[in-house]
């Protein structure tokens, strides 16, 4: 999206009781077709549209639904008023990647729904206009992108292990905050999940990298490459290397099975292992990238949430004939974003619910189906929602080559060799206090390394947070 010149004046503003403004979206048969993004920006007179839908509340209530706690308010003000380059000021005042957080993150359950609109209609898309903001900021030339102000040296250096969305938010608060920052990477590429679990169609590449560049302009150092647990460990961080402080958030990236027979033969993936080949070795080239990517003919994804869609939606993308969501409870369970369902759905998905996979099956080392027990509602459980149960003898096959398993993920083990003496939970979780603080002075945490899976935004609200105590600590005296 090319910049647009303020337009003469400012806009008078008169609470609208207009609808939603819709979003601009590409056709589910086009769509199918390329990893090009699904939606569309918002044109300059749409984004205003939206805007002056906004009632400028005296109570904001929509800024606390953050975690990061955006000014949207102020943010929203500025479109209003034609002010863009003021308004991308505001975003990056508490979110250096604005961009990113408009396409990815669950506004609907976060600042949309705390705002007064929701309560009797549609909120504010408060995150398309996000979103246009952060595109506004993305097409200008880098010399002329707004560059959060960063405070005089410290004198002390940080490390922060993984470039995930935690370890991305933290840095750039650290380097905000006037301390030297070094980023360890164990991928080639920065970004973490935002560049190798979530699909080009979803974030482009050049999205990331271009939010990536801006923290690096501003003084972040990024190493790719670098195993903490292999290449480094925290002490060494701590020691020979002259780190005063260290971030850990290196996500829970590690994949979960069903543990049921057939896991090990050829076509079974993990989502973890089927979207970073596609994104890292960039088989969304196809051909131009000849990946070594397996592209079933019949695929059967497992699971429910935003990476199951990712995944099924990602096979159609590769050229699969038929792909199918098995999923244990109803739609109405599902933790995946209303939008990705509607959108899987459109593009072909077929959704078979209330099913539970119990083995998969195969000939000669080779995936040929996938066998599921039918399954009804219970009672709720822990999570409060309805457990689901066995209906005796109603198993059936599901014809495919492929299955791709994303009930979940946990944290990997490699970062208990990294740090033998860090306090972690039974189940591999580094253990924290409120502001991210382990049991080793200096030594901080936060995102899914603490949380467990968990979205974007809430792993960035953990970096930054962590960015602040690690601030006072240093400062502090330590």
């Amino acid at each position: 999206m090319p910049p647009v010149e303020p337009s003469a004046g400012k806009a008078r503003h008169k609470p609208s009781r207009v609808p939603r403004t819709p979003m601009p979206e590409r056709s589910a048969s086009e769509r199918r077709e390329d990893f090009d993004e699904v939606t569309l920006v918002y044109t300059e007179e749409q984004a205003r549209t939206e805007a002056a839908r906004c009632l400028q509340c005296k109570n904001a209530t929509c800024i606390a639904g953050c975690p990061v706690n955006i000014d949207i308010k102020a943010f929203i003000r500025h479109i209003i008023d034609g002010d863009y380059a003021d308004g991308v000021a505001v975003l990056k005042e508490r979110n250096a990647l604005p961009a990113m957080c408009g396409r990815v993150c669950p506004q609907e359950e976060q600042c949309e729904i705390a705002c007064v609109l929701a309560k009797k209609g549609e909120p504010v898309a408060i995150g398309r206009l996000e979103r246009w903001l952060g595109d506004y900021d993305l097409a200008c030339k880098l010399e002329e992108r707004c560059v959060p102000q960063v405070a005089p040296a410290s004198g002390f250096r940080c490390a922060v292990v993984g470039s995930g969305p935690a370890g991305l938010a933290c840095a750039g608060e650290l380097v905000r905050l006037g301390h030297s920052v070094t980023v360890f990477e164990s991928l080639h590429a920065p970004g973490g999940v935002l560049t190798y679990g979530i699909p080009e169609f979803r974030l482009p590449k050049a999205v990331v990298g271009a939010e990536i560049d801006m923290l690096v302009r501003m003084g972040v150092e990024i190493v790719t490459d670098a195993v903490i647990g292999a290449t480094y460990s925290l002490d060494e961080l701590m020691g020979e290397e002259g780190f005063d402080a260290v971030f850990v958030g290196s996500g829970a990236g590690l994949p979960m099975f069903l543990g049921i027979p057939g896991e090990n033969l050829n076509g079974v993936y993990s989502a973890n292992e089927f979207l970073t080949r596609v994104n890292l070795m960039r088989a969304y080239e196809f051909p131009a990238a000849d990946t070594p990517v397996w592209r079933g003919r019949k695929v059967a994804v497992v699971g429910g949430g935003n990476v199951a869609m990712d995944a099924a939606r990602t096979a159609v993308r590769l050229g699969a004939e038929e792909v199918f969501l098995v999923y244990r409870r109803t739609e109405d369970e599902m933790p995946a974003r209303h939008e990705e369902v509607v959108h899987a759905r459109e593009e072909g998905v077929e959704f078979k619910m209330l099913c539970s996979p119990v083995e998969i099956t195969g000939r000669e080392g080779f995936v040929t189906g996938l066998v599921a027990s039918r399954m009804e509602l219970g009672e709720p459980d822990e999570s409060g929602r309805r457990a689901p149960v066995c209906v005796m003898g109603s198993d059936f096959e599901i014809d495919c080559d492929t299955v791709i398993i994303a009930v979940g993920t946990r944290a990997n083990p490699l970062l208990a060799k990294a740090a033998p003496d860090l306090e972690l939970s039974s189940r591999g979780y580094v253990l924290t206090d409120e502001e991210g603080g382990t049991n080793l002075p200096g030594v901080f945490a936060g995102g899914d390394i603490v949380t467990g899976s968990a979205t974007v935004i809430l792993a960035m609200g953990a970096g930054k947070k962590s960015a602040g105590a690690m601030d006072r600590w240093l400062r502090e005296g330590r």
